[in-house]
């Protein structure tokens, strides 16, 4: 036989196009439309519904830069189509290739209730089935004017993205406005031939499988009179069934497709559009379960649960119903799809905290998996926390990403720092937004790495990013491959279903130990640096506020400020979504998010002071008091209380050196500040080890071209490090010193830009203080702050949630060679046997460390640079532009202990207040450095239990003692969720009033404390 091939395949792609997939609508009628205009932002639904409407035709302007238009569509159903299926086709001017980036609509009925959401892949409305002829249609559509931010030539820089400068030019044209005949037997049509042209294009030229679906396709095309396509649709179909009921081979690989849409919480849109692209697509998804029995959908992030709930109760009430049929799946369990590099250990619990206590509250489920498809990146903490919250299952996608190394597996054990292990799955698929296209669910069975021991993987189906769902094609299409020869096996199943099947035909699945990092998107690490201080300052700020508004109802009955800490934290993990934290949304939503923060604090430093104030006693009594937030005593302050200062040490010198610059010197360290402002040496007294690597200086600022392939705002790439600048140039240069400190203070200017930096050294203390502070306006460029090191390491620690993990400093891999950019919380360590230094930092996430072999003495020099700022033109052209503070410091001669004390120390200042008290004892004291408190709070079923929650910090076991300021009657260990739990696997008991604790490395525990009487 001749080898046709080419032209069947052709012949089908031209009829579908031409021929069938028009005839889906065989006859229309124009819908008379009118629009009002909100002024402002979004109106209530009642206010839309009433206000008065202009006439607008078809191909007429509309939709300024992120307004709400309200389109009302009217028409009557002609007498002849009595008895047939009619749908109203709005289209507000979609780009078919862009659902959820582009304008959107939800369809109201008159009464106000909502009906269904529209977007490119779904512009459909049912009318009736069957219809009435002379039926009147009237439907209103609150219509989103959200511009494309990214286009078809990506990060090109747009001032769209925020509404102060986006201006008003309409953004679209009406197009087709029709009530129309919807011909279901050419549909099925149009799925039947979508379905086997896929398949057929995936399958092999010599296997006979794929020559019977050629055949088969060639008597349907046959079949068809392509004059009245309607008429004979049905005859083309039956020349279809036999190969679309020929059965999968017993081997196939088994695909659970859950309905999903990964609506991202703000990305290329601010928040208030998030709130209602979740309304359009909840309102989609609740109207497909009703139309398809065996069709599941499953949401993450209870923060969207919760805007319906506040903002859409109407689309909420059809939610909850079908949750409580088992079919709209609660997924995740955790308060946003947050990043998980940069959140802190406590704030990443109180994601799972406020996630899965809000899906038990509301509807009484508990989620067994963290659901993060588009996280960029996971720290080696993580698999601890998801333990502790009662969970034990992760799905992400994004890995698959990665720019340089395959990840090895798609179903494995995840090992974090502690030895827990979680049970790991990545989509083969490649995609959270899969479309059940013949390709992708190809590119599942041949990609799955994992053949040969297990069978199923999970697809996330559905519209994502900016929301949409799944669509009753994709629910046809998978209805097709439930059990199709030559194609994978499709099943509709729950998260849980899939993960319960996976695990138990993977008994014992490789294991993947430490963080799973992403090669890419590494910049987000640092753009956007005011989102990321409002961050740290804001975990840094509850931690005080529990503990001491803990402290102070538990001493003065003040009362506990239980809804305002719920709210407050709830806003913080919101920020906390991966592309608000990262950096990577547009103006709108980083403009908002620093005012947020700035009130937030404002609250904040309310709660703190009042509770304070009210431990301290009265204001008249005169002495000073001062209150220690951090987890570990200092200047004789003990953590968690409060007690007047004590003397710091010897008094700090600056002394002014030959040549030019400063050496500052307290007795513990010696500091040589060179005439370019730079630290030249720093040596520890006792020992006399010096920490600057010979033949280079310290705090070195270094600017670099910053221009990615693609994915500006998220991505630094490698070749960056080719051109460099050092600053060293200096307009001023000056010294102070006092009693308990002497500074240094160095102004330089650089292109448009200008910083100033104090270095300072403290009475008493084994550190050196920076602050900088730079007015920012470059463009396209990268600053860091270099530290050589004279330190011999291979590896490096960085602190991480509830630990610190440790890095290569080499690249002998392509592994290592790929973590050029990683992230830490609040420290980083290298050290020798029995030397280190700590780099600490107040509120930067990304770093990079290198390493150098000296030609001088053949000495190592190991490089710690913190990464400043950058300034990305995409998706904010004015990425970090203004006035920025940071704050580092140096500590020679630390162990891991002092790193992370000196961690803490550095976000959670001292707090002084003048009152009546003599002391304020704390609450609980530990009698080990490696054992960290991490919250102290009151438990939140409001019993009056006291919650603590402690882990051990230095990558050790350990036994210590932890003692409390009252009588105690119990130590229950909790979860995270504060309930009972069996988990913890170090020792937990109950001594001669003390709770003794024995933990292993990096292990947490959550102790319910119950005081006695």
């Amino acid at each position: 036989m001749h080898d046709d091939r080419t032209l069947v395949e052709s012949r089908l792609k031209r009829v579908l196009d031409e021929r069938i997939r028009p005839a889906v609508y065989p006859e229309s009628v124009p819908l008379e439309v009118g629009i009002w205009t909100a002024p402002g932002e979004p109106v209530p639904v009642a206010e839309g519904l009433a206000a008065p409407r202009t006439p607008i035709a078809v191909g007429d302007a509309w939709g300024a830069p992120w307004g709400t238009s309200w389109i009302t569509v009217t028409g009557t159903v002609p007498e002849a189509w009595a008895g047939r299926t009619v749908e109203a086709l709005i289209d507000l001017g979609f780009d078919a290739n862009m659902p959820g980036f582009q304008c959107e609509g939800l369809v109201y009925r008159p009464d106000g209730t909502p009906v269904k959401g529209l977007n490119p892949q779904n512009q459909w409305v049912r009318i009736a089935s069957p219809a009435a002829g002379g039926e009147q249609v009237l439907l209103h559509v609150e219509a989103a004017a959200n511009p494309v931010i990214l286009d078809y030539h990506p990060f090109l820089p747009t001032e769209l993205g925020d509404k102060e400068t986006a201006g008003d030019r309409p953004q679209y044209k009406l197009a087709r406005m029709d009530l129309a005949v919807f011909d279901e037997t050419v549909w099925q049509l149009v799925l039947d031939l979508e379905v086997l042209g896929e398949l057929m294009a995936e399958l092999p030229v010599e296997g006979a499988r794929r020559w019977e679906l050629l055949r088969a396709i060639e008597r349907a095309l046959d079949a068809v009179d392509l004059q009245d396509v309607n008429g004979t649709s049905a005859r083309a179909r039956s020349e279809l069934a036999g190969v679309l009921a020929a059965p999968a081979v017993p081997s196939a690989h088994r695909i659970s497709a859950i309905g999903h849409a990964h609506i991202d919480s703000a990305w290329l849109w601010p928040l208030r559009e998030t709130v209602r692209k979740v309304a359009r697509t909840t309102a989609n998804m609740t109207a497909l379960l009703e139309d398809e029995p065996d069709f599941l959908y499953t949401m993450s992030q209870a923060q969207q649960f919760a805007w319906i709930k506040e903002h859409r109760p109407e689309v909420y009430a059809r939610v909850r119903k079908a949750v409580a049929e088992g079919r709209f799946v609660p997924a995740g369990g955790m308060w946003v799809e947050s990043d998980t590099n940069m959140p802190s250990s406590e704030a990443m619990a109180r994601q799972f905290v406020h996630g899965k206590r809000f899906f038990l509250d509301e509807f009484g489920v508990e989620n067994h998996e963290a659901w993060l498809p588009d996280t960029f990146g996971f720290t080696g903490g993580l698999p601890q926390i998801i333990r502790n919250a009662g969970s034990k299952w992760l799905l992400t996608q994004k890995i698959s990403w990665s720019q340089v190394n395959r990840f090895p597996h798609h179903t494995f054990l995840w090992e974090g720092i502690d030895g827990t292990r979680i049970f790991t799955h990545f989509p083969p698929v490649d995609t959270y937004n899969c479309s059940m296209k013949g390709s992708e669910i190809a590119h599942a069975a041949r990609n799955f790495k994992d053949k040969g021991v297990a069978r199923h993987s999970l697809a996330p189906t559905g519209w994502g990013d900016g929301g949409g769902g799944t669509t009753r094609e994709m629910v046809a299409k998978a209805a097709r491959m439930k059990d199709l020869e030559g194609s994978a096996t499709v099943r509709w199943e729950k998260p849980a279903e899939f993960f319960a099947k996976a695990e138990a035909e993977y008994p014992d699945p490789p294991v993947w130990v430490g963080e799973l990092y992403l090669e890419l998107h590494r910049a987000t690490l640092t753009s956007q640096a005011k989102t990321k201080q409002g961050n740290r300052r804001s975990e840094n700020l509850l931690r005080e506020a529990e503990l001491w508004c803990t402290t102070a109802t538990l001493r003065t009955g003040a009362a506990y400020p239980y809804e305002q800490l719920d709210r407050i934290w709830k806003t913080v993990l919101l920020h906390q979504f991966h592309d608000i934290l990262p950096g990577s949304s547009i103006a709108w939503v980083h403009r908002e998010a620093e005012a947020t923060y700035a009130a937030l604090a404002g609250e904040l430093e309310e709660l703190i002071g009042a509770a304070q104030r009210a431990l301290a006693g009265d204001a008249a009594g005169g002495r000073e008091l001062v209150f220690n937030g951090a987890p570990h005593p200092r200047s004789a302050v003990p953590a968690g209380g409060a007690a007047p200062a004590a003397a710091n040490g010897a008094p700090c010198t600056a002394v002014e050196r030959p040549g030019g610059g400063y050496t500052l010197h307290n007795g513990l360290l010696e500091v040589a500040v060179d005439a370019d402002g730079l630290i030249a040496s720093v040596v520890e007294v006792a020992s006399g080890r010096e920490t600057v690597a010979p033949g280079s200086r310290a705090n070195l600022l270094q600017l670099h071209p910053d221009f990615p392939n693609m994915w500006d705002a998220w991505d630094v790439d490698q070749f960056y490090r080719n051109t460099v600048t050092d600053l060293t140039g200096v307009d001023s240069l000056t010294a102070t010193t006092g009693a308990e400190q002497a500074s240094v203070r160095i102004a330089r200017s650089f292109g448009s830009s200008t910083v100033v930096q104090t270095l300072t050294l403290r009475a008493g203390e084994q550190r050196v203080d920076i602050d900088t502070e730079v007015d920012w306006h470059e463009t396209e460029k990268f600053l860091k702050a270099a530290f050589p090191l004279d330190v011999h390491t291979d590896r490096y620690a960085a602190e991480t949630q509830f630990g610190h993990l440790y890095r290569p400093t080499h690249t002998n891999t392509s592994w290592d060679a790929a973590k050029f950019e990683a992230c830490n919380h609040r420290f980083v360590h290298l050290d020798e046997p029995g030397w280190g230094v700590a780099l600490v930092t107040a509120s930067t996430y990304g770093h990079d460390v290198t390493r150098t072999v000296r030609d001088t003495d053949g000495g190592t020099t190991t490089t710690v640079r913190f990464s400043l700022l950058r300034a990305p033109r995409f998706p904010d052209p004015k990425t970090d532009q203004g006035v920025h503070r940071f704050r580092h410091a140096l500590v020679p001669g630390a162990a891991i202990g002092d790193a992370v004390r000196e961690g803490y120390r550095i976000g959670l200042p001292e707090r002084r207040v003048t009152g009546s008290a003599e002391r304020v004892a704390p609450l609980v004291e530990l009698d080990h450095d490696a054992l960290v408190v991490s919250a102290v709070k009151l438990a939140d079923d409001r019993s009056g239990d006291l919650i603590v929650r402690v882990y051990e910090a230095g990558g050790g076991r350990v036994r210590g003692r932890l003692t409390t300021s009252f009588a105690l009657a119990d130590a229950v260990p909790c979860d995270l969720l504060e309930r009972p739990w069996d988990g913890t696997r170090g020792e937990v008991t109950v001594e001669d009033g003390a709770v003794r604790l024995a933990l292993r490395p990096f292990e947490l525990v959550t102790l319910r404390l119950r005081a006695a009487g």
